[in-house]
Formats: C-alpha cells, sequence, structure tokens
C-alpha cells in the first residue's frame, strides 16, 4: 500500500513551485520518526499562510519548541499550501499533512493555529478543509482534533467564533503548557472531545470556547447582551451583579525563563527572515494610539543581556547564521541595548555576524548611533514616523517631533547610512491634506539634509499605509475613513511627488482595499462568519498577497451574506456600545481609552464625530 509520505514524493512535489517548502525533515527539527505514534498527545501547529512567512515567525518556533519538549507530547508544523499546491491536493485527494514526517493532519489531538492577520482567515479555513475537519465547530464530533486558536487576532476571535473550539487569549507558554496537561489526564480518564471544550474553559481563565456564549442583538445591529452557559461556580464567570466577568488576558511571568527555541529550525528555501531571532523585549512602553500590541502586550517583559547572549551562542552553534535580529515592539527601548549590542559585537564581530532589528524610534537614535555604526548593516535604515506634523504626532502619541526627526537622521548620514525606509500612515481622526501633503514634503527634507555634511541627497523610500482601527485601542471606537479619501491620498501624494522633480524621495502606497477589509475583520462580531466562509466557499485565498487578493470575491460575499462592510469598517462608534470583544480583558479599562480617544481630538482641535456610519465627506478631507 503506497504511503501518505510516498504519496506526497509521486503526486505533489513534481507539479508544483518550490517543492523545497514542503518537504520536511529541516535541520534541527525536533521530531523524528515514530515520535507521532508513541506520543500521548499529538499537536498541530498550524500556521495559515505560505511556508516562506511561517517559517519566520518566531511565536510558531517557541510553541514548537515548547511542545516538543514536554514528556508525552508530539508537536508537527502544518503551513498553508500555496495556490498551485491546493490544486493538485484536491484533485488527487491528498490531505493536509504535517511538514516533520508527513502525517495525516486530522490525526491530531490538538489543532493549534496562530491568528497573526486578519486576512489570514480564509486560509485557516482551507487548512481544516483540506486536512478533512469539518469547518464549523458545531459541526465536529470526538474523531476531529480540538481547533484551538491565539495571536493577536485571537484578541477579538467573534469573526471566526464559528469555526473555533477555544481561543487563547494572550501569551502561548504557559497557556500551552497548561492545556497539553490538561487535556493529558482528561485523555487518559477516557473524557470525550466534545466534554473537553467546557471544562479547559471554566479551568482557565484564559480561555474562550465560542460555543457556549450566545449574543443577542439590537434592531440596529449593535449587540444587546453576551450570555454565557458556562457553569458559573465552577469558572467564575460571573461577577455579583449577574454580568459577565471578562475572559482575562494570560501572561507569561517569568519572560527571562520562558521556553525559547535556542536550536531553530533552517528552512531549505528562502524565506523571509532567515536569521537567529532573540525576543528581547515583550510588550512596548510607548502606547502609539493606533497600535493593538503597544495595548495588550503589557506589562512589558525584558530579557537579561546574560539570558540573550546564552540563546544568541546556541543558535549561532546549531545555524552558522550571519545575522542576528534582536527582536520586540521597540527594540530601542530595551533597557540595556547598548550593554548587548556591545557584547554582541564583541562575541561575534570576527566572525562577521550583523545585528538586525525591527524600525528604530527616531528620538532613540542619537544615543544609539555609535553602536549602530559599528554593528548594524548600512544597506538602508528603517525608521517608524507614522505622520508628518508635529501636531499629529502628539495627536496619536508619537513621540518624534522635526527638530529630533532631523538632528537623528543627519548623525545617520554621518556615520554612513545613505539610504533610509520611512513608515507613515493616513487616515487618522483629524488629519487634513497638509498632514498628507506633508509626507512627502518631509520625505525630501529628510534627503536633503544629507547635503549638510557635503554630500548628495540621501535616498528616501516613504511606505504610507492606511489606518486600520483596531480592538483595545483608543481608536476602536473610530471610523475608518472610505476607499475614495484613501484613493484622494494617493493623488496628492502622486501629485506632490511629480511636481516635486526630484527623485531622492520617492512615496508608495499599498491597496487601500486590503485595508477596508482588515478593517471589517478587525472590529467585527460573528456574523461575519457567514460571509468569511462564503468569500472561502467563493475561491478567496492568500488575500495577503498582492497576486492572490480579490476585493470583489469579498463584495460577493458580503452581498450573499447580508453583511453591510461600510457598517463595520466606516461606522463611528459611540461610548455606550457594546462592542464584540467587550467579554474579553486583552487591553487597558474602557475609560482609559475613551479618555485617550477624546484628546485625539483634543490635539487636532476638531470636534468629535457623531456616532453612526461616515458618509464620503470624511472628516479633514
Amino acid at each position: 500500500m503506497t504511503t501518505l509520505r510516498q504519496r506526497i514524493s509521486d503526486e505533489l512535489l513534481p507539479y508544483v513551485t518550490t517543492p523545497g517548502q514542503y518537504i520536511g525533515h529541516e535541520f534541527n527539527q525536533l521530531v523524528r520518526e515514530g515520535d507521532w505514534q508513541r506520543a500521548d498527545v499529538r499537536v498541530v501547529i498550524a500556521f495559515p499562510d505560505a511556508y516562506t512567512i511561517g517559517m519566520s515567525h518566531l511565536g510558531c518556533q517557541i510553541i514548537y519548541w515548547l511542545c516538543n519538549h514536554t514528556p508525552g507530547v508530539c508537536a508537527e508544523r502544518v503551513y498553508s499550501p500555496w495556490i498551485d499546491a491546493e490544486k493538485v491536493m484536491r484533485a488527487k485527494g491528498l490531505p493536509l499533512f504535517t511538514w516533520d514526517t508527513r502525517q495525516p493532519a486530522n490525526e491530531a489531538d490538538i489543532f493549534a493555529v496562530s491568528l497573526q492577520y486578519e486576512l489570514g482567515f480564509t486560509n485557516l479555513l482551507a487548512m481544516l478543509d483540506l486536512a478533512g475537519i469539518p469547518i464549523r465547530a458545531g459541526e465536529r464530533d470526538d474523531r476531529h482534533p480540538l481547533v484551538i486558536v491565539g495571536g493577536p487576532q485571537a484578541d477579538n476571535p467573534e469573526p471566526v467564533a464559528d469555526f473555533v473550539d477555544l481561543v487563547v487569549i494572550g501569551d502561548g507558554e504557559e497557556s500551552m503548557a497548561a492545556i497539553l496537561a490538561l487535556y493529558k489526564e482528561l485523555k487518559a480518564n477516557g473524557v470525550r472531545r466534545r466534554d473537553m471544550i467546557p471544562i479547559m474553559a471554566e479551568r482557565f481563565p484564559w480561555a474562550y470556547a465560542p460555543s457556549h456564549y450566545r449574543v443577542t442583538y439590537n434592531d440596529d445591529g449593535t449587540i444587546r447582551e453576551v450570555s454565557s452557559s458556562l457553569k458559573p461556580q465552577a469558572s467564575g464567570l460571573r461577577s455579583q451583579d449577574s454580568g459577565l466577568t471578562p475572559i482575562e488576558r494570560c501572561q507569561t511571568l517569568d519572560f527571562e525563563n520562558a521556553p525559547f527555541p535556542t536550536r531553530p529550525l533552517l528552512p531549505y528555501v528562502e524565506v523571509v527572515h532567515d536569521r537567529m531571532a532573540v525576543e528581547v523585549m515583550r510588550g512596548c512602553p510607548q502606547r502609539c494610539r493606533f497600535c493593538h500590541a503597544g495595548y495588550t502586550k503589557r506589562p512589558v517583559g525584558v530579557r537579561s543581556v546574560e539570558k540573550i547572549m546564552e540563546i544568541l551562542e546556541e543558535q549561532y552553534r546549531t545555524t552558522g547564521h550571519n545575522e542576528c535580529g534582536l527582536l520586540s515592539l521597540s527594540t530601542a527601548d530595551y533597557p540595556h541595548l547598548k550593554e548587548l549590542s556591545q557584547r554582541v559585537n564583541e562575541r561575534f564581530g570576527a566572525n562577521h555576524v550583523n545585528i538586525s532589528m525591527p524600525s528604530l524610534r527616531v528620538d532613540k537614535m542619537l544615543q544609539n548611533i555609535p553602536w549602530m555604526s559599528n554593528s548594524v548593516r548600512k544597506a538602508g535604515l528603517t525608521i517608524a514616523i507614522e505622520a508628518a506634523r508635529d501636531k499629529m504626532r502628539a495627536a496619536i502619541r508619537k513621540k518624534v517631533t522635526d527638530g529630533n526627526l532631523m538632528d537623528g537622521i543627519l548623525e545617520c548620514y554621518k556615520a554612513g547610512w545613505s539610504r533610509i525606509k520611512a513608515y507613515f500612515m493616513v487616515g487618522f481622526p483629524g488629519e487634513t491634506d497638509d498632514d498628507i501633503r506633508g509626507i512627502y514634503d518631509l520625505s525630501v527634507e529628510m534627503a536633503f539634509v544629507r547635503k549638510r555634511i557635503g554630500k548628495p541627497p540621501a535616498r528616501i523610500n516613504a511606505s504610507v499605509g492606511w489606518l486600520v482601527p483596531k480592538p483595545y485601542t483608543p481608536f476602536q471606537w473610530a471610523a475608518q475613513p472610505r476607499v475614495e479619501y484613501f484613493e484622494n491620498a494617493r493623488r496628492i501624494l502622486s501629485d506632490a511627488s511629480r511636481s516635486g522633480r526630484t527623485k531622492a524621495a520617492r512615496v508608495s502606497t499599498h491597496d487601500p482595499k486590503r485595508s477596508i477589509l482588515e478593517a471589517v475583520l478587525s472590529r467585527g462580531d460573528r456574523k461575519l462568519s457567514a460571509a468569511i466562509q462564503r468569500a472561502y466557499e467563493l475561491g478567496a485565498r492568500m488575500d495577503g498577497w498582492d497576486e492572490c487578493f480579490d476585493y470583489s470575491i469579498w463584495l460577493r460575499a458580503f452581498e450573499d451574506t447580508g453583511i453591510n462592510p461600510d457598517w463595520y469598517a466606516h461606522r463611528e462608534r459611540a461610548y455606550d456600545e457594546v462592542l464584540p470583544w467587550d467579554h474579553i480583558r486583552s487591553g487597558p479599562k474602557r475609560d482609559y481609552l475613551e479618555g485617550q480617544y477624546d484628546d485625539v481630538y483634543t490635539q487636532t482641535q476638531q470636534a468629535m464625530p457623531q456616532a453612526g456610519v461616515i458618509p464620503l465627506a470624511v472628516l479633514g478631507a
């Protein structure tokens, strides 16, 4: 009888692009032949995007490491097959398989999914469908794995509520360890799969079981009430006033010693980030008002220099990489950055290992330039500016002024940089045409600052994204501007570029339709599950990729399911509205966020808009 392993080699790999992304058995793979069969608990770690993205995701490598260092547990990886591979698999009846030793994914006990991006929701459905797991949670039985999701998009899991069994709110290390231990106990005692769901939800304050919650709606479509069928006496779910006590975020209390991969997987094909990587800090001391992660990943956890060096030593020994990423939401705020960079240079400089990090905050540049000039590759520098004018930066709490911006990049030019990538965002409440045009003007000014040291203008690549209001931020109530607003912003920037007549500054923009869809899904309720499933049935896949995204599919899905996307994306919410995620506590208290949102309009000296769907005449347009 032909095995699944052999079928993949014979019937899939010869017919797909980049077959190396499907072969598994990468260097440092933890799973060996027979581990799956011997395990008490089998876990699929699923990433709903292509291998080139999933292999670069540090969170999945952490969970993979944790699971496979837990006695009795075997965890294998699954990524979304690319479009061509999915077609071949469906045509030939090949099920979704694990990468490590090519096991049928539906034979797992737990199907754990990391939801990193709203536009990966249809990939989640494709993976379940290919695995032979019913897409809707209510159609599964005891033969199927528990489908558990986590990650940033799980903070508002309501749009995918109909597809998942359990949701983990917060960090994965302690929550995954607890789930594995309880699942092993329940399985050994013969507890049925369907009964495990409420047991876990009642046992863990950070575990959310959507099927055990009921949502009722007002006539205008807003939420009236969220109630739960879980036992109050067992779970503590109900407070004294009979209202729901929110699900609490799981925190990794001992970040210093949290499980971390010291022998990371090495891909066979090119991936987005192929390097050593250490999470030096979790969370961000800043609270830029648009940033979901800045408000939810708190309190900030800091890893010691000694622990980081210990991890890097082992990673270098087991990978041979020539670059190390010092990762966090705001690496410039890592309190021991100077000491760490010196230690890295002393240890790895002779081996030509380069330091890489996410974009630096401009106000931290000056103090970091001395070590950056010696250790960070000069190919280009990335900085996040977000808004072009001081007033708008103050409104979004971005601690950058034109003065410290120009001082900082001048020092960068002196240290040898000649190219800068700058990130901006358009669509903030209170924004004006001058704020938009200012993106180009500021980019030109940044380029010509280099002439002060007697050199030609620098090359500035300004990348402009569109605001997607996120839950747990002050903008969770804000109406996203319509697509016409963003198209007008593109014209303003294009006209400015043509009239500027310089090649020193280049402005690029993203597809605003994709950002509109992100806004619909980001703050959606569980009524959107029907639209997501319909989009999947109509062929939506890999929506985060330019070559795959088709907005017309989503518009048809919304029409077929009676969903008005404008109501989700372009509607100003009232402070007294029940938001879809209000029964989940993953960020600051509501009154704090209200005060922050009020201050945006104080800073921009504009009146707050009335609740309701915003027409085409958007504020500031």
